[in-house]
C-alpha cells in the first residue's frame, strides 16, 4: 500500500463536490521540508485556470468537504495552495504490513501484463571494442530493459548493428597491412590513410596470423608479382582483405560481448543491417514511399519529401553514388521492428542522432505506423574528469579510453551506477576519483554498505521475521523509513513510463539515508523484546527493497563489505 491510498478516494470525492471533474489528475509528493506533513498535493494548484480561483480558496473548498479520513491526524494548507496530509502512526503500520506480506516481490509491479516491448540498444559496429562513451548507452538501455521487466512487460532486447559497407572494408584492410607487416611483407598492402590505427588491429593480427586460409592467400599474392614487385592479379588482393575483414569482425564482435557480459548484458535479438538489403526490406521501404509520392530524383540522388509532411527540408536517402543515408536503413528497421507487433519500441540513442529522429519518425509514420509505439531516449554525452581535470587515456593505444579499461579501473556496479546516476538528457560528468573511492561519498557503495549493514544485523539476530506487533513503532525515523519504502513500487512505475531510470538511483540514495538515520536513531538489537522484533521486520523489508531496486540497476546487493 501507499500512502496516497489513504487519502486519494477522498479527494476525489471532494472535487465533485466542489464541482469539477473527480477523474482530474492527483498527483503527490512527500514534502521535503520537516513540518509540511508526510504527503502533499498540488491539485489544487492545477485546478486554479480551469476553475479561475486562487489555489488557496480551492484548496480550503477541497479540504472542507474531505470529511474524517482514517488515519490522517490532520490536513492543512499551505503556501499558495498546496494540500498537506499528516498520517496518523496506524497507516505506517498497515504500510509496514502489506509490504512486509509481499516478500521477495517488493516494488513489483503489473502495469504492463500481457504487453510486449523491444529495447534497443548498445547498437555498435564491430569495427573495434567498445570505447568508454558507449557505456551510457548500455546502461541506460538495460536498466530501462529491467525496469519494464520488473513492471511486467515481456522484454525483447534487441542489438542492431552493421557489417558491410567501407568501415568494414577498411577494417579488413589495416588488419591485412598488420598481419602482413608480422610476415615482414608490408609492401603487398601498405596500412591506408583512414585505416583503423587502435592497438587491438595488431591484437586480431596477431591472433589471426598463421590463419590457413590467408597463409594460402598470401603464397598467391607473393607469387604473383612482377618484376617491379606489383601484385599482377588483384583478386588475391581483395580475397585477403575480405578474409580479413571477416575475421576482424568475429574477433571484434566477441570483445564487445565479452565488455557486455562484464556488465551482466545480454540480448536476445542481433539484427544486422545488411538483412534489410538482402530480404529486399530497403527496396519495398523505397516503393511504397514512391506510391505515396514522398520520394522523388534531383542531381541523381534520391530525396525523401519530407516538407509535405510538416518537416523542416527535404532529406537526401540514397547519394548520388548510390549509398543509402541512415535514414532509410533506420526507417525500413523501425518499420521491420513494429511489424513484429510489439506494443512499444525504445530506442536508446546517443546524441548524435538528435538530427535523424524526426525524419525517421515521419517516414514510419507515412508507410501507416503507429508513431506513439516508438519511444526515443536520447542521452548526452560523457566526460571523464579526475581532480577536477578532464581525462582521456588508454593503458593500451594511448589515444582511447576502452569501456575494459573503465570497468577494470572502477568494476562493473560503479560503472553501470555511475552512468544512469544522472538523467540521460543530461550531460554526465564521470568522476574517476569518487568512483574509485571505497566510502559513503562514493554513492554505489553508500547503497551497498546500507545492505550489507542490515544484512549484519539479520545475520546476529538470527531471524527475518515476518510479523511483528507494530503499535510499538512510533518513533520518526521509523516512520520516515517506512515511508519511504511506500513509495517504492511507484517509483520504479514512474521510472518506466517516464523513461528516466536516474529516479530509481535518487530513491534508493534517499532509502538508505533513511535507514541509515533509523540504525543511529533507533536501536535494534538488544532493545525491548516487542520493539527489537518490529524494527527488525523494518530492516528486512527494508533490504528486500534495496536488494530489488540495486538488482534492477544491475548492481550487486553484497551480504558483508
Amino acid at each position: 500500500m501507499m500512502m496516497k491510498q489513504f487519502v486519494e478516494p477522498y479527494i476525489r470525492a471532494a472535487l465533485g463536490e466542489i464541482g469539477t471533474d473527480p477523474n482530474h489528475d492527483v498527483s503527490f509528493e512527500v514534502p521535503r521540508q520537516e513540518g509540511f506533513g508526510h504527503l502533499s498535493t498540488t491539485v489544487a494548484l492545477a485546478l486554479a485556470k480551469p476553475l479561475r480561483k486562487s489555489p488557496k480558496t480551492i484548496a480550503e473548498q477541497i479540504v472542507a468537504s474531505l470529511g474524517k479520513m482514517p488515519m490522517v491526524s490532520s490536513v492543512d494548507v499551505a503556501g499558495p495552495g498546496f494540500i498537506n496530509f499528516t498520517f496518523e502512526p496506524a497507516a505506517f503500520h498497515s504500510i509496514l504490513k502489506d509490504l512486509a506480506a509481499e516478500e521477495l516481490n517488493i516494488g513489483r509491479s503489473e502495469i504492463g501484463e500481457g504487453k510486449r516491448v523491444n529495447v534497443e540498444y548498445v547498437s555498435a559496429n564491430p569495427t573495434g571494442p567498445l570505447h568508454a562513451g558507449h557505456g551510457r548507452n548500455c546502461a541506460i538501455g538495460d536498466t530501462i530493459a529491467n525496469i519494464y521487466e520488473w513492471c511486467g512487460y515481456h522484454v525483447t532486447r534487441e542489438y542492431y548493428f552493421n557489417n558491410a559497407g567501407n568501415q568494414m572494408n577498411k577494417l579488413g584492410e589495416s588488419i591485412a597491412s598488420r598481419i602482413l607487416e608480422l610476415h615482414g611483407k608490408s609492401e603487398l598492402i601498405p596500412f591506408p590513410a583512414d585505416g583503423y590505427h587502435g592497438e587491438y588491429i595488431r591484437l586480431i593480427a596477431q591472433a589471426n596470423a598463421n590463419d590457413e586460409e590467408l597463409r594460402r592467400l598470401e603464397t598467391l599474392l607473393s607469387q604473383n608479382r612482377n618484376e617491379s614487385g606489383s601484385i599482377i592479379n588483384e583478386k588475391y588482393i581483395n580475397e585477403f582483405k575480405k578474409r580479413c575483414s571477416k575475421l576482424g569482425e568475429k574477433w571484434c564482435f566477441e570483445s564487445i560481448q565479452r565488455t557486455l557480459e562484464s556488465l551482466g548484458i545480454h540480448h536476445e535479438v542481433f539484427f544486422n543491417e545488411d538483412t534489410l538489403y538482402a530480404d529486399g526490406k530497403i527496396e519495398a521501404t523505397i516503393a511504397l514511399l514512391k506510391a505515396k509520392d514522398l520520394v522523388y530524383e534531383r542531381d541523381g540522388a534520391l530525396w525523401f519529401a519530407l516538407e509535405k509532411l510538416g518537416n523542416p527540408q527535404d532529406k537526401v536517402i540514397v547519394k548520388s553514388t548510390g549509398e543509402p543515408t541512415y535514414r532509410l536503413p533506420d526507417i525500413a528497421y523501425h518499420a521491420d521492428k513494429l511489424s513484429r507487433d510489439y506494443d512499444l519500441v525504445i530506442d536508446i540513442f546517443g546524441s548524435d542522432h538528435i538530427a535523424t529522429v524526426p525524419d525517421v519518425m515521419a517516414g514510419i509514420k507515412a508507410l501507416g505506423f503507429d508513431v506513439e509505439r516508438v519511444r526515443i531516449v536520447i542521452h548526452q554525452m560523457v566526460t571523464f574528469v579526475e581532480n577536477g581535470e578532464i581525462v582521456k587515456f588508454s593503458k593500451r593505444s594511448g589515444k582511447s579510453f576502452t569501456l575494459d579499461e573503465l570497468i577494470e579501473e572502477v568494476g562493473s556496479d560503479v560503472v553501470r551506477f555511475f552512468f544512469i546516476m544522472r538523467a540521460p538528457g543530461t550531460h554526465l560528468d564521470f568522476d574517476l576519483g569518487l568512483a574509485k573511492e571505497e566510502g559513503e561519498k562514493n554513492p554505489v557503495f553508500y547503497l551497498q554498505y546500507a545492505h550489507a549493514r542490515i544484512s549484519s544485523i539479520l545475520r546476529k539476530a538470527r531471524r527475518e521475521p515476518t510479523s511483528a506487533d507494530l503499535s510499538v513503532l512510533t518513533h520518526r525515523r521509523e516512520l520516515d523509513l517506512i515511508g519511504i519504502l511506500s513509495r517504492f513500487r511507484e517509483e520504479v512505475e514512474r521510472a518506466c513510463e517516464n523513461l528516466e531510470p536516474h529516479t530509481l538511483a535518487e530513491y534508493l540514495r534517499d532509502l538508505a539515508t533513511a535507514y541509515h538515520q533509523f540504525y543511529h536513531d533507533c536501536r535494534i538489537l538488544g532493545s525491548e523484546k516487542k520493539v527489537e522484533k518490529a524494527r527488525l521486520l523494518i530492516a528486512a523489508v527494508t533490504r528486500r527493497a534495496m536488494a530489488n531496486g540495486l538488482n534492477i540497476l544491475g548492481v550487486a546487493a553484497p551480504e558483508t563489505m
